[in-house]
């Protein structure tokens, strides 16, 4: 505070004082008298002062307490009127702030509680591109090893197109969409969005959406059209061009017409099979078979199954022999376990070259039911074995054409077998045959009957 404005309080009650002593004719005692007056000043001044700063002081440490969270001053009656107003001036501005951090602290925990219930990821980046905030699904989607808030993304993923593509947005306010394919144990697919903050604010976001499994489902959708197409084009192509060769003549020759008719006739019916098979496969994915689980007499699915492939066996000199216990009973539906067994020994009679032999045994293992069905046929080489069950995959694609195959058999029994709450494995060596072995729940043993 300036020197006038404490000087002139002091003086001028002391100076008006002895003028006035003075000019009553006193000049003598003027001077005493101003200096009592003077002094009188000073030690009022001093007490106003001293009350004034323990209230000051006061003020100060209830100020400082409300903001480290404590409770509002207790009130003073002997405060001053403008310590009181400034008192109630902090009290406004603290009500305020403290209301202003409430809302805040709600927002913040608004917006994490919404980022972290996302499936996709996102993270924020400073203005240099360095992480500062991500949600919990963005650990999930890139498994790092090491913390990510601090990192730049170069650190985090090892891809050129993804850093340069946060430092456009952070530095030039560009987005840039891309997909990124990461190898590893699991490889994974990424569809990312970086996008500038905006509005001001420095920095960038990138959005990441995990597509593996899309464009999984994307590439089974276009092998399945290829592979559809290509099963088809075999049996269309030869009824077209029997077809044309007998409207163009061959009609008459009694020798080759009907022989061009059978093959007409063959190819028809493959194409049949392939539709039907393809209708059947489309039914099991999409659930809409409803079977109708019961208990199912595994010898009697057994044997109507190898009476239906018993001629075409007997046709290459094979021995279908079946060894399955006639109490064994499973949980199941009685038409898909049949398929499912007739699916199999067609495979076996079909893959085993003349004079061999397809055995089928039954057995309860570990509370589930076992049926094996072995042959002798030409096997498979383990490179193959894990997808074997695939749609229209063939270990011999030319070998499968020609035995009329579709291509379909084993991927429906997998899926009948899932519908019923069993599974299916496989076990061979080339040239030493096949076994495919079914499992399926056993069925609760019935209960005597008691008097």
């Amino acid at each position: 505070m300036p020197l006038r404005y404490t000087l002139l309080p002091l003086l001028l009650p002391a100076t008006v004082v002895g003028l006035l002593v003075a000019s009553l004719g006193t000049p003598s005692g003027a001077v005493p008298v101003a200096l009592i007056t003077l002094a009188g000043s000073l030690m009022a001044l001093g007490l106003s002062r001293g009350a004034l700063q323990r209230q000051l002081d006061r003020l100060e440490r209830s100020t400082r307490g409300r903001a480290e969270g404590g409770n509002g001053p207790t009130p003073d009656p002997d405060r001053l009127e403008e310590v009181a107003s400034l008192e109630g001036a902090i009290d406004s501005l603290h009500s305020r702030l403290s209301a202003r951090n409430t809302e805040l602290s709600q927002e913040t925990r608004t917006l994490t509680a919404v980022l972290d219930s996302m499936a996709e990821g996102v993270w924020v980046t400073d203005a240099e591109g360095t992480v500062v905030r991500h949600n919990d699904a963005l650990r999930g989607i890139l498994q790092p090893g090491a913390s990510i808030v601090g990192q730049r993304p170069l650190a985090i993923l090892r891809d050129d197109q993804l850093h340069d593509a946060v430092m456009r947005a952070c530095r030039e306010g560009a987005s840039r969409h891309l997909e990124l394919s990461l190898e590893g144990l699991f490889p994974r697919t990424l569809s990312i969005r970086v996008t500038p903050l905006g509005k001001d604010l420095p920095g960038s976001a990138a959005v990441f959406h995990d597509v593996t499994e899309l464009r999984r489902l994307e590439k089974v959708r276009k092998d399945f059209v290829a592979n559809v197409s290509h099963e088809l084009r075999t049996p269309i192509t030869a009824i077209r061009g029997y077809a044309e060769t007998l409207q163009g003549g061959a009609l008459g020759d009694a020798k080759m017409a009907p022989r061009m008719v059978e093959i007409i006739h063959r190819q028809s019916e493959r194409l049949s099979e392939l539709v039907e098979d393809l209708l059947e496969l489309s039914r099991l994915e999409s659930r809409e078979v409803n079977l109708k689980l019961g208990e199912v007499s595994l010898a009697e699915a057994a044997a109507r199954a190898a009476d239906t492939v018993r001629l075409k066996a007997e046709g290459k000199g094979h021995v279908v022999s079946l060894h399955v216990p006639a109490g064994l009973r499973a949980v199941g539906d009685p038409r898909a376990v049949e398929q499912v067994l007739l699916n199999l020994l067609d495979n076996a009679v079909k893959y085993t070259p003349a004079g061999g032999r397809v055995d089928v045994d039954g057995a309860c293992e570990d509370g589930r039911c076992v049926v094996r069905v072995r042959d002798t046929g030409v096997g498979i080489e383990p490179r193959h074995l894990s997808r074997i069950f695939e749609r229209f995959y063939r270990v011999d694609k030319g070998r499968s054409r020609d035995m009329g195959g579709t291509g379909l058999g084993l991927s429906i029994v997998k899926h009948l077998l899932q519908a019923m709450d069993g599974e299916v494995k496989v076990e061979s060596q080339p040239n030493e045959g096949s076994t495919f072995t079914i499992f399926l729940p056993q069925a609760a043993p019935a209960r005597s009957a008691t008097g």
